[in-house]
């Protein structure tokens, strides 16, 4: 994935930032639930679970907002530099990951740091070291492959 810097500011990276942490503040504080994106997505594939309404909201909020954006400003262009295979592999790896590791970047990154959570600091370094290490492996060692 390519970002045109020319157009990137740091302003607008500051208030999707912030955006984030409102809404998983806000939804902390109104569901006493931690605003983890696949633990949602994941209660909302099982049957019978709870507070199934206000899950639905927030992943609705997150596919309605670069909706909403589209109306003010033009979207960035992305550019993807991979195959798709190789994208849905990584999904599929992503997803498996968030299921061991008990949540995701948004569960531990953002929420769980947030609260200081010692289980979350390691499930987050360990996800940014796996991370880094497909991006070198990927990039250096099967570059030329």
């Amino acid at each position: 994935m390519l970002v045109d810097m020319a157009v990137f500011t740091p302003w607008s990276a500051l208030a999707g930032g912030a955006l984030i942490g409102l809404a998983a503040g806000l939804f902390a504080v109104a569901n006493g639930r931690i605003a983890g994106i696949s633990g949602l997505l994941g209660s909302l594939l099982q049957s019978g679970g709870e507070g199934r309404d206000e899950k639905v909201c927030f992943l609705l909020g997150l596919t309605a907002a670069p909706l909403l954006w589209q109306v003010f400003l033009a979207m960035p262009q992305v550019h993807f530099s991979t195959a798709p295979w190789s994208l849905m592999v990584a999904g599929l790896l992503v997803g498996l990951g968030t299921r061991y590791g008990g949540g995701c970047t948004s569960g531990h990154g953002v929420c769980g740091l947030s609260r200081l959570s010692p289980r979350s600091a390691v499930a987050t370094l360990c996800f940014m070291a796996a991370g880094f290490a497909t991006v070198f492996v990927v990039r250096h060692l099967l570059a030329g492959t």
